[in-house]
């Protein structure tokens, strides 16, 4: 039995829509994506806000600061929503996804008896059959971890579908970590590491590119501990994933985030040689420059050990754009400590990073640790390393200047004339002037930037490219 979307009356059918808002992470994104392409395989249509949605879908994400209560405060106001819409005779079911769903469970539903059902990221592949539940009992919970596939249950997504999101895809390959950093939820809501089989990814990816996808993201939680296994049933590492995706034809760019420093295998770096699809770009959270801190952060590496790994990269792909994750003020930190960050960050010049405040998650070692860090200190040190890392980006988009770089041209620009794309180390690329469409790969000379683009003209296909390296 599933979940009807059509209600009949005497004005005849109408066809109930589906809002999604998903929070966070580039796979809530990909999570999003695939709940929307379930709803609609039972009938419904996609709308663009909660106002006319008869199903409303919050796909929640954990790793924010006070993750549970902005997701609490979502809830009053779609409850003023839900008793709006009741008013005129309309009824809107309302669904928490996620990893606060994950986390929460049914005292989502004891705190916001508004909420219809709650779901894990690990089965919202079963949608439709808690939706009857919740339509049957009042309410529906599941937060469990399937030994099912999850992906092998889920529609395939049709052609038109992709091509309304653009030439460019996230594709979850990997899923969980192992790694239990004591400041992360992701062991207890994403469950342990699981990897796709080859088979299922290439079948993914070949429908992305049939529609018109040019260049696809592989995402995971921890996604170079990639191990699914291969047709011969013979386990498969991220590079043999890549080099088998890097036959698709047409499929242009690969990518692949986000990655942890103790898994940046040899054949990985190789595969950065010698494969032209996959971008020159490796986004690798150190989260800190202390050896105590990285400790206590359960990490499994020192300070010395990803400098190593950062070497062994640009060996092997000079021009490669490095970016990362911080977190700044972790329990125990001092000041020392915090040096050492900045040190690590000065050395390695990230092309782009990402930093936060540290905030406890409920239900992580760290949130227990003693000697927190007032809120202050973290605030101080956070602006610091970020005057550092801003430095290091500006610098690194300054070296592009002058140069050719290849840019996927992704959608028009904001001006007349002006198309927009990436760069393969990422960055925005504006450039007017030039002849192509939407998904073609063209080079273009950067001669300006801006605050968060570069600026380029159009060149000729034989105009020899430059290497963009280490600021």
């Amino acid at each position: 039995m599933t979940e009807s979307a059509t209600l009949s009356g005497g004005f005849g059918s109408v066809v109930k829509k589906v809002f999604v808002k998903s929070y966070g992470c580039q796979m809530n994104v990909y999570d999003a994506a695939r709940m929307s392409d379930v709803m609609v395989g039972q009938g419904y249509t996609e709308t663009s806000g909660a106002d006319d949605a008869d199903l409303v879908i919050l796909n929640t994400c954990h790793i924010r600061e006070r993750a549970a209560e902005k997701v609490y405060s979502e809830l009053g106001r779609l409850n003023e929503l839900k008793e709006q819409r009741r008013s005129n005779g309309l009824d809107t079911t309302i669904v928490v996804a996620g990893c606060v769903a994950q986390a929460e469970g049914r005292e989502i539903i004891r705190r916001a008896p508004v909420v219809d059902a709650v779901i894990g990221p690990q089965s919202y592949h079963r949608l439709p059959d808690l939706l009857r539940i919740a339509r049957e009992t009042g309410h529906a919970v599941d937060t469990e971890f399937p030994d099912a596939d999850k992906f092998g249950a889920l529609p395939a997504q049709s052609r038109e579908r992709i091509r309304s999101r653009g030439i460019t895809a996230f594709l979850t390959i990997q899923e969980g970590c192992d790694k239990f950093c004591t400041f992360c939820v992701v062991p207890y809501t994403r469950g342990a590491e699981i990897s796709r089989p080859v088979a299922a990814v290439v079948d993914e990816a070949s429908r992305l590119v049939e529609a018109g996808v040019r260049e696809v993201t592989l995402i995971g939680q921890n996604v170079n501990a990639y191990h699914g296994l291969d047709a011969a049933g013979r386990t498969a590492s991220l590079a043999g994933l890549v080099e088998r995706l890097a036959l698709i034809p047409g499929l242009a760019r690969i990518r692949y985030t986000t990655s942890h420093p103790r898994d940046m295998s040899d054949d990985l770096l190789a595969a950065h040689c010698d494969v032209p699809q996959l971008m020159p770009y490796l986004h690798l959270p150190v989260q800190a420059g202390s050896d105590r801190i990285l400790a206590a952060m359960n990490r499994k590496h020192r300070a010395a050990d990803y400098l190593q790994v950062i070497e062994r990269v640009r060996a092997a792909r000079p021009d490669i754009a490095i970016s990362s994750d911080f977190i700044v003020g972790f329990p125990g930190e001092s000041e020392a400590d915090f040096a050492d960050t900045l040190r690590l960050a000065a050395e390695v010049r990230f092309a782009a990073a990402f930093s936060f405040k540290y905030s406890p998650r409920p239900g992580t070692p760290a949130a227990e640790m003693a000697d927190q860090v007032p809120e202050p200190v973290r605030s101080e040190r956070l602006a610091r390393l970020q005057e550092r890392l801003e430095t290091d980006r500006q610098a690194f988009n300054r070296a592009t200047l002058g140069r050719v770089v290849d840019v996927l041209v992704e959608k028009p620009g904001r001006h007349a004339g002006q198309l927009s794309g990436k760069s393969p180390y990422l960055q925005a690329v504006q450039t007017s002037g030039i002849e192509a469409a939407v998904g073609d790969v063209v080079p273009v000379r950067a001669t300006a930037l801006g605050p968060n683009s570069i600026f380029g003209e159009p060149v000729g296909h034989d105009t020899p490219h430059t290497m963009v390296a280490a600021a």
